[in-house]
């Protein structure tokens, strides 16, 4: 028990840098294999908590983009969502990696200032972008699902109150449009956590063996040639990561929906098989 507190200590904050330099080179525990491919777990979670984040508000206005009548708008944000959602994530990685790289090392030259691009080729920054990029392609397409089939009562509604504008926007439209969405926006949430794990497949490299989950996963398998126990490690994590996922996307689903009679429906997960 207490070497397994010890291993904790050197290795749970290892992925940011902190705890022990070295990875262990034999004689593997199953309490550092837990360890290490839970710190791994970190950057997970960060790619696809700042992806949702920042992808939710580009997606949104991507969506009201895409059903506006004027083209200029519209037509730009049809053709970001479909290169997108018609390319493999897989793809989207390694061209990215390709683009950042032949940026200049020593920076681009803006109004005189040098504006650094070498952080750009990191996984934190690099990944991140097109993982906000590709979350947010498929979140607007359900999003402008939502807008286009909002109830014509609530509309009308609206209008007889002498609702127009932001003010109809705002207290109707897009509450509206989130209430009809957040079911299967949460599945594509869910979709995007799975996703990245592809980070590790992806051109950009583990700064200082600094990897996700599966960057660590893979590390053990190799070393000790038996993937049945490293594999389940993260399987198991992310389920349980899932879980809270679907748990918090269910307290905002049920904020969306206080107003309504019996609206307090759990959130299902329907895996997308065909994407």
């Amino acid at each position: 028990m207490n070497q397994c507190l010890q291993t904790i200590q050197d290795y749970g904050l290892r992925s940011l840098g902190l705890g022990e330099r070295l990875l262990p080179r034999s004689g593997f525990t199953l309490c550092e294999q837990v360890t290490l491919i839970g710190s791994g777990l970190i950057w997970n979670v960060y790619f696809a908590a700042l992806a949702l984040l920042f992808g939710f508000f580009l997606a949104n206005a991507l969506a009201v983009a895409k059903a506006s009548r004027n083209p200029w708008a519209r037509k730009p944000a049809e053709w970001f969502i479909f290169l997108f959602r018609g390319s493999p994530l897989f793809i989207q990685f390694f061209l990215a990696y390709e683009l950042l790289v032949q940026l200049p090392r020593a920076g681009i030259d803006v109004l005189g200032i040098t504006v650094q691009t070498s952080w750009m080729t990191r996984a934190w920054a690099g990944a991140l972008l097109v993982l906000m990029l590709n979350t947010a392609a498929y979140s607007a397409e359900i999003f402008y699902g939502a807008l286009r089939n909002l109830p014509k009562g609530e509309l009308e509604a609206a209008d007889a109150y002498g609702m127009a504008g932001w003010t109809r926007w705002r207290r109707v439209v897009w509450p509206t449009a989130m209430r009809l969405a957040w079911p299967a926006y949460t599945n594509e949430a869910i979709f995007l956590f799975h996703a990245t794990t592809l980070v590790f497949f992806s051109g950009f490299p583990a700064f200082q063996q600094r990897g996700d989950a599966l960057y660590y996963a893979n590390y053990f398998a190799d070393k000790t040639f038996n993937p049945f126990i490293a594999y389940p490690i993260v399987a198991g994590y992310f389920v349980l990561l899932t879980l809270g996922l679907i748990a918090l996307f269910g307290l905002v689903n049920r904020r969306l929906n206080r107003h309504l009679p019996g609206a307090a429906k759990k959130i299902r997960y329907r895996p997308n098989l065909i994407r």
